[in-house]
């Protein structure tokens, strides 16, 4: 269905609207051009395959085969990391996928390598393609992130519910892309971005999960169940009315959010200030013992 394109400055824009649309401390993807071309270039390999006898073909589909997987691997290893590095709190990814990306390369150069030229040949292709791909595209990251001085059973649960939390926003954003509104669109990712600043603050002091697991949760699931049902009824009949119930609820939901990430940071805060008022005591008591 075709998309009327609307925005700020467009014929029935909204002027007064929020310069908020979604787009704040958004970053570029790394995954994009050099992993696409990786999709791309083992596509020759068809040609080389049905012009040649069934043997030789049969290699040259399997080393295209594993070159594909080798493209997914990266691609998801970029993804991988790019929310590895967007956390100021994290764990290493489960599986390093970046590097099974190389040695899917480099076995897939040498199976094409094996069935054009020889075994010699085929021995280079593969060292040289696996060291160049690392180099591409780096390593995956091999250690935990500020997780020092951490309990590992609170962020164990802290990495959960926000694994959960994030599977509410995906949802919301499969569903609302039904709706066929741009601008409803823009509304829900920033949405999302407030949500994600109450999942940061949790990560980077697990305790304050307690405090926000009804945000994580209960909250998040009835934000999501809200947008697949307004989802299903304006792809149908565009009412207007639905439109602006949604929008009046995702103001809602956007500044419960925020109030709740603004307070958990002041009782942060606050935190912070009784320990160094009370290192501030025991200075004083070594002092005064001292100068007595």
């Amino acid at each position: 269905m075709a998309q009327k394109f609307g925005g700020k400055y467009s014929p029935g824009g909204a002027q007064g609207a929020s310069n908020d649309d979604g787009f704040r401390n958004a970053k570029r993807s790394r995954a994009g051009g050099r992993v696409n071309l990786l999709f791309i270039a083992p596509l020759p390999l068809i040609w080389k395959a049905f012009t040649s006898e069934p043997i030789v073909m049969a290699q040259y589909l399997i080393a295209l085969g594993i070159l594909s997987l080798a493209a997914w691997m990266t691609r998801e290893g970029m993804f991988a990391q790019e929310a590895y590095d967007a956390r100021k709190v994290a764990r290493r990814p489960s599986m390093p996928r970046k590097l099974f990306g190389s040695v899917l390369t480099g076995l897939g150069l040498a199976v094409a390598g094996f069935a054009g030229q020889g075994p010699i040949e085929a021995g280079i292709f593969a060292l040289v393609g696996g060291l160049l791909h690392s180099f591409a595209f780096g390593l995956d990251p091999m250690s935990d992130k500020g997780m020092e001085g951490t309990n590992r059973h609170q962020t164990d649960r802290v990495a959960r519910a926000v694994e959960e939390a994030e599977e509410h926003l995906r949802a919301m954003s499969d569903a609302i892309s039904r709706a066929g509104d741009r601008s409803v669109e823009r509304r829900v990712t920033a949405f999302q971005s407030t949500a994600r600043d109450l999942f940061r603050t949790v990560e980077e002091d697990p305790r304050d999960l307690t405090a926000a697991r009804r945000y994580l949760g209960v909250y998040l699931l009835g934000a999501k169940d809200a947008t697949v049902k307004f989802a299903d009824i304006y792809s149908r009949t565009q009412d207007a009315q639905a439109r602006a119930d949604y929008l009046a609820l995702l103001d809602d939901l956007e500044e419960n959010f925020a109030a709740r990430t603004q307070k958990l940071l002041l009782e942060d805060r606050g935190d912070l200030t009784i320990e160094i008022d009370v290192l501030r005591e025991r200075l004083e008591r070594e002092g005064l013992h001292r100068d007595s």
